[in-house]
């Protein structure tokens, strides 16, 4: 996979598009003069947790003695279901109206932004080639920064787009997802059933 593939999938896992309406109601509760403060450091918590996932999955997966198949698969897995929650979206769980005051890590830098779907797709990026480290960071970095620069101007883009075409735009970035999900899904499925005919 290519540095700007990676960093198209994690972009679409970051999901700023279809966060946008949470944040929204989330930072409601902050006062105006502190919302874009609020937004940067939660966004800076997000990028320090994938960054240290980053760096440390190869020890992690060596540790769990979890191999990339089984990476690829779960990632798979999950994937179609964030991409299915996307394109057939529930009532948000997380509206904040039940919040007061500040977030601080969660729920905005935990999980809507490092969750669980984008450090698996790390896990999975240095388990396949992890002398591509440097690659990785770049592509992490690269999805940081559009999700950053999308929440950042997250009102005027809702006010803008509206609720509709905020919701099919993040329809789409889900059949997107759907189709990533399957091929890791399969690549995975395809390593582990070679494997198993070379061993014997």
């Amino acid at each position: 996979m290519s540095t700007l593939a990676a960093a198209f999938l994690l972009f679409l896992i970051l999901d700023p598009i279809g966060n946008i309406p949470v944040f929204l109601s989330i930072l409601r509760h902050v006062a105006p003069h502190r919302r874009r403060v609020v937004l940067l450091r939660e966004l800076g918590f997000a990028l320090v947790v994938l960054v240290g996932f980053l760096l440390a999955g190869q020890v992690v997966l060596d540790f769990l003695r979890l191999e990339q198949e089984s990476i690829s698969i779960a990632g798979g897995i999950i994937l179609f279901i964030i991409a299915l929650r996307m394109i057939f979206p529930a009532p948000r769980a997380m509206s904040g109206e039940d919040m007061a005051g500040e977030p601080f890590l969660v729920p905005l830098a935990v999980p809507l932004i490092a969750g669980p779907s984008t450090i698996a797709v790390l896990l999975l990026l240095v388990r396949s080639e992890p002398d591509r480290l440097l690659d990785w960071l770049l592509a992490l970095l690269l999805a940081w920064a559009g999700t950053v620069l999308i929440l950042l101007s997250s009102g005027y883009v809702y006010r803008v787009l509206g609720d509709r075409a905020v919701a099919a735009l993040e329809r789409l970035m889900g059949m997107l997802l759907v189709v990533m999900a399957v091929q890791m899904f399969l690549n995975g499925l395809r390593d582990f059933i070679i494997g198993g005919i070379m061993a014997t």
